[in-house]
Parts: structure tokens; sequence; C-alpha cells
């Protein structure tokens, strides 16, 4: 945002137990993703979060390998992290949207997700936003997920109710 002097970033959450995230990433561009690792991982670290890496083809299989995980891993975050530079096809607009659409409809399901997709018109506005003494977005992707992860264990505790039966109610018989 042009103009804008300063950001107001959160400081890192506490944890009473340990914190496992997992970063999908999408390398099309290497030494962009790179960098968002690299600076992902300084800021798992100083969370004293457990990082692992798991790489896709491109950023529309980030949300579905995300998907997967959320189901049969037992991570607590995810962090999304890849990078869409702008060409000449509409087929930038199709990425960026249906990326950014499928993570927050994972985020809706409860995934403590932090995006750190890149979508720039093109390589120097990624290479500033990816480095990790730059904008360093994949830190900003981890921090949002332990945010969100931090969110979750606090309300994770509260049940309610699905459809017509509220939450804690036996049905008759006790089915």
């Amino acid at each position: 945002m042009a103009g804008h002097d300063s950001d107001d970033t959160l400081a890192l959450p506490g944890f009473d137990r340990p914190v496992r995230l997992l970063a999908v990433v999408a390398p099309f561009y290497r030494d962009i993703a790179d960098d968002l690792i690299g600076g992902a991982r300084a800021v798992a670290e100083a969370a004293g979060a457990e990082f692992e890496v798991v790489e896709v083809p491109g950023a529309l299989e980030i949300a579905p390998a995300i998907g997967m995980a959320h189901r049969q891993t037992d991570h607590d975050g995810f962090v999304a992290l890849g990078c869409v530079i702008r060409g000449e096809t509409t087929h930038y607009e199709t990425v960026c949207n249906d990326s950014s659409r499928g993570l927050t409809l994972l985020g809706l399901q409860g995934a403590c997700i932090g995006n750190g997709i890149l979508t720039v018109e093109n390589r120097a506005q990624a290479e500033v936003r990816a480095a990790p003494d730059g904008q360093d977005k994949g830190g900003g992707a981890v921090a949002a997920a332990l945010h969100l992860v931090a969110l979750s264990r606090r309300w994770g505790s509260r049940i309610k109710g699905v459809g017509f039966k509220p939450g804690g109610t036996e049905e008759p018989g006790g089915a």
C-alpha cells in the first residue's frame, strides 16, 4: 500500500505444548520459494514450532494438498507458499483467485492456514516480498498460522450443536 509508513504486527503467540506446522510450497520460481521458506522457517523456529515442508507442482495444488493434510495428518497449522507473477493471459487471475478461494474454504472448515502465496505484477515485486530481510511474507504466513492455531486451541474445547441437535445433548435411549 503506497504511503503506508509502518505495519502493526502482533507478537507471536506462546504455546503450552508443541505446534506442528506443514508448509506446502509451489516452487515454480525456485529462488522466490526458497526465500519464502527461509523466512517461514525462521519465524517457526523463533516460536518453537516444528516445521515441515512439502512441495507441489503449482499454486493451484497448494489448497488440495493442505486439505488432504488437514484430514489425514496431525499438523496443527499450515502455511501456503508460492508465487504467481502476472503474464499475458487471464491465467493469472484464475490461479490467484482459485488458490485463495481454496485456502479460504479450508480455513472456514477449521484449518489454521497462513497464506504466503505472492500475487505480483513482476519478479522485482516478488523478490522484495519474499526476502526474509525484506517484507518476509513467508515469515508473515507462519505468524498468521500460529495465531490461528492459538485461537483454535483457545476455543477448541467449546462444542456447539450441528443442525437440529444441540451440543452435548444425548438422543433418547442414549444413542
